[in-house]
């Protein structure tokens, strides 16, 4: 269990709150009705306010802080970095930008030898769509309902979750479909090769009635992240990449959450027997240390720009700082066996844990997830599947979940709840005592949710 002992300090909580609210337009906000919680510090799976309470980081933040909060490696890499040289243009070369493309490339399919840097994952997504549409001359994307790919221009629409809709009209050429969810299956399936093979071919139904001849690109989450914890079904992500052969479309992975070792790989793909043609990534390639992502592309790709220039950049693109703790993230993985922990924590803790507390909860309608990467959703009825709360809810409708949440925090743990779901995505340096402990944690608050049966 991680110890720590955060001081007290309620000038400060008072001044970091005034400054806050008197001056920082927050993202996805009504900015009169939040209060945000004014952080101190950080140190591995914990963080803590100014008013001595500390919690359990069972949300990784954003999904991103992969190392957790001021791992010393990281830090001492940023530091010796800027005692160096702190930046540089990206039209030069520099020494630990080019070192983290090879790294990055080494553990890529084989066939992908160059990284193009961006600064997050949204960006990332809007530079991989850019380079489908100049390479296959077609404009048109495809991407799932249930999915988030960031928040820029092509990104947002792109989106499939509601946050798009206030943000439309957006990229005209555009178009969405349903991906394999079995335990709610649009397709009325009845098991996890049958939601596949239905989902291809509704998948194949689009592409024909879109117009194969004007899609560019198919983007897909590897795992559905934010939007359920979505693992693909035996085939399917094999079967997306066969269509896109079959109809000449370029197949983008988004693996902006699960890439760097959540749920126990390099890249999530690995995990499902698939190569696609540009990769996109963020959060865990640094745990956010500093702002980085990027794309990675195949060769086939690359090629297209050896004599046509590439028509996109960015200031800060490639920032040696950002680079530097990259590298240093690498480094750790192999040192402490990250992958491997990853996959042990969910395979002998979690995993049977939540299957466990799934059969005792009324409120637990699946359990479902990889590595550490694992979401519990949670309904009214579990013979009807009525989510605890409604699509999208807000205000009254999304108590009984804020309650959860509310509960959780109480007792000590920042949780991931989503719709009516409850994540759990801790950083993957977490102790396995912290690992347990907050699935204790979860366990006791979700009579919470048995309570608004």
């Amino acid at each position: 269990m991680t110890t720590v002992s955060p001081t007290v300090d309620l000038d400060a909580d008072a001044r970091v709150r005034a400054d806050d609210r008197g001056h920082v337009f927050h993202s996805w906000s009504a900015q009169a009705l939040i209060d945000p919680l004014p952080v101190a510090g950080g140190d591995g799976a914990m963080f803590w306010d100014y008013a001595g309470n500390t919690y359990l980081d069972f949300s990784s933040q954003l999904v991103n802080l992969n190392l957790g909060h001021q791992h010393p490696d990281l830090v001492a890499a940023i530091q010796e970095q800027a005692g160096r040289l702190a930046t540089i243009q990206p039209s030069m070369a520099n020494d630990v930008r080019g070192e983290l493309a090879r790294l990055i490339s080494e553990v890529a399919p084989d066939g992908f030898s160059k990284v193009f840097f961006t600064n997050g994952g949204a960006d990332a997504n809007e530079n991989a769509v850019r380079m489908a549409r100049l390479v296959t001359g077609k404009r048109k994307v495809l991407s799932m309902y249930r999915s988030y790919h960031g928040n820029t221009s092509t990104a947002i629409t792109l989106t499939g979750d509601p946050r798009r809709w206030p943000n439309e009209p957006g990229d005209g050429s555009v178009a969405h479909f349903f991906g394999p969810y079995p335990y709610r299956s649009p397709f009325h399936a009845s098991s996890p090769e049958e939601e596949t093979a239905r989902a291809l071919e509704h998948l194949e139904q689009t592409i024909i009635l879109e117009g194969a001849s004007t899609i560019g690109a198919i983007i897909l989450e590897t795992v559905v992240g934010t939007n359920g914890v979505l693992i693909p079904p035996p085939g399917y992500l094999p079967g997306v990449r066969a269509l896109c052969d079959k109809y000449g479309i370029l197949y983008i992975a988004d693996e902006v959450m699960v890439g760097f070792g959540r749920i126990g790989e390099w890249f999530a793909i690995d995990a499902f027997d698939v190569v696609p043609d540009l990769i996109t990534f963020a959060k865990g390639v640094n745990s956010g240390y500093v702002p980085l992502g990027g794309v990675v592309i195949s060769d086939a790709v690359a090629s297209h720009f050896d004599t046509v220039s590439f028509p996109g950049g960015l200031t800060y693109s490639g920032h040696p700082l950002a680079c530097a703790a990259g590298v240093a993230t690498f480094e750790v993985f192999r040192r402490d066996g990250i992958l491997e922990r990853v996959r042990d924590l969910g395979e002998r803790v979690v995993g049977p844990r939540l299957r466990e507390l799934a059969q005792r909860h009324p409120s637990v309608g699946e359990v479902r997830g990889r590595g550490l990467f694992w979401a519990i959703e949670l309904v009214r009825d579990q013979q009807t599947r009525e989510p605890l709360v409604p699509f999208n809810a807000a205000g009254a409708d999304a108590a009984p979940v804020a309650a959860v949440a509310a509960a959780c925090k109480k007792a000590g743990l920042w949780p991931f709840t989503h719709f009516n779901r409850v994540h759990v995505a801790p950083p993957l340096v977490i102790s396995e005592d912290d690992l347990v402990r907050g699935l204790d944690i979860i366990d006791r608050v979700l009579d919470e949710a048995d309570a608004a049966l």
